[in-house]
């Protein structure tokens, strides 16, 4: 997990959210392992992307038989 800091109105809040995996400081992966995905996740993933200012982010379940079954790919 990578703690992300929220900057509102010049305030920070350094407890702000958690992202699963940042990876080389550009791409965003939520991990869940789950029955089915919901829209909640895409809605988190999204809110990621944008507090984070990175485009590019997947959500990946791990309770599938595949993984590549299950992986969506969100661009900002």
């Amino acid at each position: 997990e990578v703690k992300l800091p929220i900057t509102f109105e010049g305030v920070i809040l350094e407890s702000g959210l958690k992202i699963d995996m940042l990876v080389e400081k550009c791409v965003i992966a939520e991990l869940k392992s789950v029955e089915s995905m919901n829209p909640v996740f895409e809605a988190q993933l999204m809110t990621y992307l944008r507090l984070s200012k990175t485009r590019l982010g997947f959500l990946i379940n791990f309770n599938e038989k595949y993984v590549k079954d299950d992986i969506k790919r969100i661009i900002l």
